[in-house]
């Protein structure tokens, strides 16, 4: 992998200034690793305003000496390049932000402020890495570990604990021993921080490949504590006949399949938490026990967690309706058109194939053999049979009033006769269906005796019902049902 140019004319005009500038952090790991890095950051010892005075069309509203340096990109990852000046940070009395941000000269001060041996460090724009810490090991034997000591670091910021978690999960490395025991033992410093911070960690770690790893690191860590305490009431709570795991085990293996499936954030949380409720409405043990109406507390209880921890409206609803109707019933041949309906109306029609995954995910982490028997396939095909629009005089560019006034008659069986008719030469050729040439046709159709208007109307309804029974049969087809 090469620098990208805008990179590197950010850096060769900061030096051609005077100054000097290393690209740093997360992108030179991410580089190192041949990864795309999702941003980039660039740190310098001129001052924010000597920044500004480079580059006019940059911005500069925080408090920590970044610099937001616009580009003509056309890749999102580049529009804007954030340059910040060297800084020392003094001590964290809120274990969120530092008391007093302090400028530095040296590379080296900047770097040891840092969360993360594989974050520190910094390249110039020849390709030379700075690497004070052993970051370039660290990432070639896949550890996360901690400048420094850490409990400095995690004291200065909490949320440092579940970074280390996040980029052993999405890297798929292991937190070093110091560090992860430093992370036990401090795990209650996490309640200084934000809801909103920990959401956005915690969603990092539920969209990656390994999300049920991290969660289960999370345990191992006693942070999910402080992210969902409601999950832990799982741990150790056995099922019945129908299930080979725990309840904690089942939620992380339906949370897996919702992952390998790729499914959205929405799903993979719904996985995870659609049982949440179960300790709580749990009778008897054994393979008898129950847990009538878990799906309703299960909803509330995910309701509480997503609120708490500052989800937004629209995709808190949609997961809470999923946890929600997750138990739905259908049996083929029991359930009716109109409850399908009612299912659709409850869930959504843009939530249904999500709820399938749910279902999917739920049957897999019951350790079932196949995600989708045929009940579900015939579920998607009556779903979709009652979510489309049927074939039916609707479509006519015409309608009964239509015809009443062209041929000035009342309400009766003659204006569907000719609505009959016209579906009969509609369905032939779709190309008649304007409004121009069906008022003609029912002008003519007009001067029709009753029995021939009767003769097309009733081979209207058979076309009508033709055309509707092949449409169903595709969508038999596409769904692999009889």
């Amino acid at each position: 992998m090469k620098l990208p140019k805008e990179v590197i004319q950010i850096i060769e005009k900061l030096e051609k200034a005077g100054y000097e500038a290393y690209v740093v952090g997360g992108c030179v790991r991410d580089f190192i690793m041949d990864k795309s890095p999702q941003d980039w950051d660039v740190t310098t010892n001129a001052k924010p305003e000597e920044i500004q005075k480079i580059f006019p069309d940059s911005f500069y509203e925080n408090e920590f000496g970044t610099v937001g340096i616009k580009t003509d990109s056309e890749d999102g990852t580049l529009k804007v390049i954030e340059a910040t000046t060297y800084r020392i940070e003094s001590k964290y009395t809120d274990k969120r932000h530092p008391d007093e941000v302090k400028f530095a000269e040296k590379p080296e001060d900047d770097l040891k402020r840092r969360d993360f041996t594989i974050n520190a460090l910094a390249m110039s724009a020849d390709g030379e890495i700075v690497d004070l810490f052993g970051g370039r090991s660290d990432i070639e034997n896949k550890i996360v570990r901690a400048v420094g000591k850490p409990e400095e670091r995690f004291y200065e910021d909490a949320l440092r604990m579940m970074r280390a978690v996040r980029f052993a999960t999405t890297l798929g490395f292991e937190i070093e021993a110091k560090t992860l025991e430093a992370i036990k033992k401090n795990h209650g410093f996490l309640q200084a921080i934000s809801k909103e911070r920990v959401r956005d960690e915690f969603l990092k770690i539920i969209n990656s490949a390994s999300a049920d790893q991290g969660i289960e690191l999370l345990r191992e860590t006693e942070l999910l504590k402080y992210v969902l305490p409601e999950l832990l009431e799982g741990a150790g709570v056995t099922q019945n006949k129908h299930h080979k795991y725990d309840v904690w085990e089942h939620d992380l293996k339906a949370l897996k399949y919702a992952v390998d499936e790729n499914c959205s954030a929405e799903v993979r949380l719904a996985s995870l938490l659609h049982d949440v409720g179960k300790p709580r409405s749990k009778r008897g043990e054994g393979p008898d026990a129950t847990f009538y109406g878990h799906q309703i507390i299960s909803a509330k209880m995910t309701a509480q967690a997503l609120d708490r921890l500052k989800f937004p409206k629209a995709q808190a609803e949609k997961i809470i309706k999923l946890v929600r109707w997750h138990m739905f019933y259908y049996n083929v041949g029991e359930v009716t058109e109109s409850s399908v309906r009612r299912l659709v109306a409850n869930i959504g029609r843009e939530n249904v194939e999500d709820l399938i995954k749910l279902r999917e995910a739920d049957r897999i982490g019951s350790d079932v053999a196949k995600a989708k028997p045929y009940k579900l396939r015939h579920l998607q095909f009556m779903i979709d049979k009652v979510s489309r629009d049927p074939i039916s005089p609707k479509m006519l560019k015409v309608d009964g009033n239509d015809v009443m006034k062209l041929i000035g008659i009342k309400p009766g069986l003659k204006v569907g006769m000719i609505i009959g008719a016209l579906m009969d030469e509609v369905l032939d050729d779709p190309g008649k269906n304007t409004q121009g040439y069906l008022e003609k046709r029912v002008l003519e159709l007009s001067g029709l005796s009753e029995s021939e208007l009767a003769e097309l109307g009733k081979r209207g309804k058979l076309k009508i019902a033709e055309e509707e029974e092949k449409e169903v049969q595709k969508i038999k087809e596409q769904y692999l049902v009889e």
